[in-house]
């Protein structure tokens, strides 16, 4: 909001700049983290099945359920986004032009010389 007092110079904010909500980010992360660590329970069962079956599955899934806990908890913990691609939060409001005061009819009379305003 402006006051009417400021004489122009108030800031205006703009929406698209704002930030997600600190409960939204918080349940994004969190949501992320779960969906990381339920891909790693399923690598690791699926090495303990597969085990005596695919010894070179077995092996991969393993190296899956050993690394995605360290990166699921780096994203978790990565911390409130920055939106580099949003515009500036500020919108610069444009100054006010003032309106030129109209040019005095005499003073034009007067600079064609005497008897100019005869001839019309």
């Amino acid at each position: 909001m402006r006051k009417l007092g400021d004489g122009g110079n108030a800031q205006v904010f703009r929406i698209t700049g704002a930030r997600q909500g600190l409960q939204d980010d918080v349940r994004g992360r969190q949501r992320r983290y779960v969906i990381s660590m339920s891909v790693r329970t399923v690598s690791v069962i699926l090495a303990a099945v597969l085990w005596n079956v695919e010894r070179h599955v077995a092996i991969v899934a393993l190296v899956l359920g050993a690394v995605l806990p360290y990166i699921a908890v780096v994203i978790a913990n990565a911390g409130r986004e920055n939106a580099p691609s949003l515009p500036s939060t500020f919108v610069s409001v444009p100054p006010r032009t003032m309106i030129a005061p109209p040019a005095e009819s005499g003073a034009e009379d007067a600079a064609k010389g005497p008897g100019a305003a005869s001839r019309d």
